[in-house]
């Protein structure tokens, strides 16, 4: 069987198929012209004295076939003149009312504008017999202008006496009827939209005219919109209802928004509660139209402007009526109220946008609860910049030190929790993951501001947080083995049980006895949760920040100097590679790694003003590299041991006030050339530059600059020694990097040795020897230049040869 849609819906896709047709027409009829265009200007021209070109075109009579395309249709034309005599005559008929009036009697002036509404109003009939429906367009527009002005002038003549606003009102009221009698008479297209749109006018006007208060008025605009909605859901011709709807948005909107704000700033409750019932009235209004209106989502949102009023409301009355702090929830409990529609038997639309109203007031409620929220959470931070300042009476002195709580905040628990759990039994319902989560996040909400809404004591409101960071990892460890993987519900309670973790954590700095002891209960809470293998990389990392935090405050606590505070926290990084050593490369090894160099690097920070315990405190991070490096896949952390080591003992010998360059180098030099000979061992095609050159040249080139500088003569002995042995050794060894660095080193002393001589026997030669001299050597290497780069190139070939 054949499903035909209602005559709106049907009228509809007709009208949308014409429009496609229209513009399929207009994109062919220029492609037409473009071809003409191009054929014409292609063709070529006949011969003189011909009629006919030689490519057979038509250039005689039957060529006029091809011509331009008008660039204006004739309806349009036709309509362009219409109206525009249209215009024309009603402003002379203006200009005539109200200039040339007073020249002509009583009679004559009825006789001119009687006759001439009379011809405007009547020429139409003879034009549609006619068939002429464009002209009595026109000529009808003309009359019903005529219309008004005849209206203006009975007032002018007859009713002088009578107020302005009340004439217009029934003036408009008796136009209205007339142009709708009228249109649907004689089946103009013009004036049934226009009645529409002046019968909005004759109320609102009456009501001004007499003097109404807002409540009336109010009142009126709603009944305004009412009227035009029943027009727009019965009236056929699209355009009386595009008028109808307009004018019933616009006259709803401002008596809605009047009525909401008669109801909310009202001082008592029966001016609140007439208000109320004006909302009560716009939402039956709302709930009818989209009741019987043929589009889904305007009648969703009909039922949602509907259960917003309503609320409106409700809430309006609350506040007259009850405390200001239940004002709130009340209106929650009157969008819950709304969630009941979903067991009626409304339309299923009417049903979706009374559910959206109610998550729309739920979700302002929660708003209202953001700013308590974000000062508890935020708030402790203030204790860091002054702990163990003493404890303070409540929670909320505690969270709310600087700047004062927020209003009405005993009631923001309530609210939380009440918009959780309607979650909860939507999820379950609908059984998406996303509103568990949400519902989750604001249950640990509801639970983490309880303690400030009340307010508990200190004691007891740090009780509270530290049970709701163990329900939060109960929570996730349930759901884990519940779901037998991570899921984003257990995966969220993790994340508020480390954020409200690290809240707590800065609300214990108030008292030196609550720090400890709260750092020491979540750091066995997260070590706890840390044993299970898909929590470890969240809960381990924190575990461990928690015991560095501790380590800090013991110190603190038992008076130790930050430097051996220090030695204290050390234990964090050799309790993480300890831990990362037994999780065999999981998902938790880099985390704790990392938690664990963190701590290393604050013990660095706390020791770096005592040298002497830097140098340890380096000495003890290099055996926990070390121990690391144990590891097949920490190899590299040997490195990091060994520069470990290094620093410490550059920091030892700087402490001790040594200035020697070789104190410093030596300790380089001799694991570094042990290093290399070990590999050279192993790997025979290792050259001598990547095994012995950096160890070499760490403690010659460093020791040769001081030398340069040494007045004495032990430092350059002693450096001309060693590479005059080193030079013998890469000789001895064929290799090239001790034989180059040490003949180098040995050069270089020498002539820093012998440079007092050097100058005191260029002083004592003529000024004229040293050119002359020079420009001997240079006739003797001119002379056998090819034999000098013969042994420059031998030199460079046995340098290569060398390993």
């Amino acid at each position: 069987m054949t499903n035909l849609p209602p005559p709106a819906e049907e009228l509809r896709l007709l009208d949308a198929e014409l429009r496609q047709l229209d513009a399929r027409r207009a994109v062919l009829l220029r492609r037409r012209a473009w071809l003409i265009h191009t054929l014409r200007t292609t063709a070529p021209r006949p011969a003189q004295g011909t009629g006919t070109p030689s490519g057979g075109w038509p250039t005689g009579p039957d060529a006029g076939a091809v011509t331009h395309r008008p660039e204006a249709t004739a309806p349009g034309v036709q309509n362009v003149l219409l109206v525009l005599g249209g215009v024309l005559l009603t402003v002379a008929a203006i200009a005539f009312t109200l200039v040339s009036w007073g020249h002509l009697g009583i009679a004559g002036r009825a006789l001119v504008l009687g006759a001439l509404t009379v011809a405007a109003l009547g020429a139409p009939v003879t034009l549609l017999r006619r068939g002429l429906r464009s002209t009595a367009e026109a000529v009808a527009g003309l009359g019903t202008a005529l219309t008004v002005l005849d209206a203006y002038a009975l007032h002018e003549v007859a009713f002088t006496g009578t107020g302005g606003v009340g004439y217009t009102a029934a003036a408009s009221a008796v136009l209205a009827a007339l142009w709708a009698a009228y249109g649907v008479r004689f089946g103009l297209f013009h004036p049934l939209p226009l009645a529409v749109a002046t019968a909005h006018l004759p109320l609102l006007l009456w009501a001004v005219a007499v003097g109404a208060g807002p409540h009336t008025l109010t009142a009126v605009l709603l009944a305004t919109a009412a009227g035009a909605a029943a027009v727009a859901l019965r009236a056929a011709p699209v355009p009386v209802r595009v008028v109808a709807v307009v004018g019933a948005l616009g006259t709803g909107a401002v008596g809605v928004l009047s009525a909401g704000w008669l109801c909310w700033s009202a001082s008592g409750p029966g001016s609140a509660a007439r208000a109320a019932a004006l909302l009560a009235v716009a939402a039956t209004v709302a709930l009818v139209a989209g009741r019987f209106v043929a589009y889904r989502e305007v009648a969703v949102g009909a039922a949602a402007t509907a259960g917003l009023c309503l609320v409106a409301g409700a809430g309006g009355v609350l506040r007259v009526s009850v405390p200001g702090e239940w004002t709130v929830p009340g209106c929650l409990a009157c969008a819950i109220a709304l969630l009941a529609a979903e067991r009626t038997p409304l339309p299923r639309p009417l049903r979706q946008g009374l559910v959206r109203a109610s998550a729309a007031v739920q979700g302002f409620a929660v708003l209202w609860a953001v700013p308590l929220i974000a000062g508890s959470v935020l708030g402790p931070a203030a204790r860091a910049a002054t702990p163990w300042s003493g404890a303070p009476r409540s929670v909320r002195d505690a969270v709310f030190t600087d700047v004062p709580p927020p209003p009405y905040a005993s009631t923001v628990p309530l609210v939380l929790a009440v918009v959780a759990g309607t979650l909860v039994m939507a999820g379950r319902r609908t059984r998406r993951p996303a509103v568990m989560v949400v519902a989750l996040v604001l249950g640990w909400a509801a639970v983490l501001v309880l303690p400030v809404a009340l307010p508990l004591p200190y004691t007891a409101g740090l009780v509270a947080q530290a049970a709701a960071v163990a329900a939060a990892l109960g929570f996730a460890v349930r759901a884990d083995r519940a779901d037998k993987g991570p899921t984003p519900l257990a995966l969220t309670a993790l994340l508020l049980a480390l954020v409200t973790s690290v809240d707590l954590a800065l609300l214990s700095l108030a008292s030196e006895t609550a720090t400890l002891g709260v750092l020491v209960t979540l750091t066995v809470l997260f070590g706890a949760a840390g044993l299970r293998p898909r929590f470890a990389p969240f809960t381990a990392p924190a575990a461990l920040g928690h015991a560095t935090a501790l380590a800090c405050a013991i110190g603190a606590s038992a008076g130790f100097a930050p430097h051996h505070t220090a030695l204290l926290v050390l234990a964090v990084p050799a309790v993480a590679v300890l831990i990362a050593s037994r999780t065999g490369g999981s998902s938790a090894t880099v985390p704790v790694e990392a938690a664990g160099g963190a701590a290393a690097l604050l013990a660095l920070a706390l020791a770096v003003p005592d040298p002497p315990t830097l140098a340890l405190v380096l000495s003890l991070c290099g055996v926990v590299a070390a121990a690391s490096a144990l590891r097949p896949e920490r190899r590299a952390a040997g490195w990091a041991s060994a520069a470990l080591f290094l620093l410490a003992a550059w920091v030892r010998l700087a402490a001790w006030d040594v200035g020697t360059p070789e104190a410093y180098t030596l300790p380089v030099t001799g694991p570094a050339l042990v290093a290399g000979f070990l590999r050279r061992r192993r790997d025979a095609a290792v050259s001598s530059w990547t095994a012995y050159g950096a160890g070499l040249a760490a403690t010659l080139v460093p020791s040769l600059l001081a030398a340069w500088d040494d007045q004495h003569w032990l430092r350059p002995l002693l450096l001309g020694a060693a590479a005059l042995a080193v030079t013998l050794v890469g000789a001895r060894q064929r290799l090239q990097a001790p034989l180059v660095l040490g003949a180098g080193v040995l050069a270089l002393v020498t002539l820093h040795e012998l440079a007092p001589y050097l100058t005191q026997v260029v002083g004592a030669l003529p000024r004229w020897a040293p050119p002359a001299l020079a420009g001997l050597v240079l006739l003797v290497l001119g002379a056998t230049y090819e034999q000098r780069l013969r042994d420059a190139r031998r030199l460079r070939e046995a340098l290569g040869r060398l390993r």
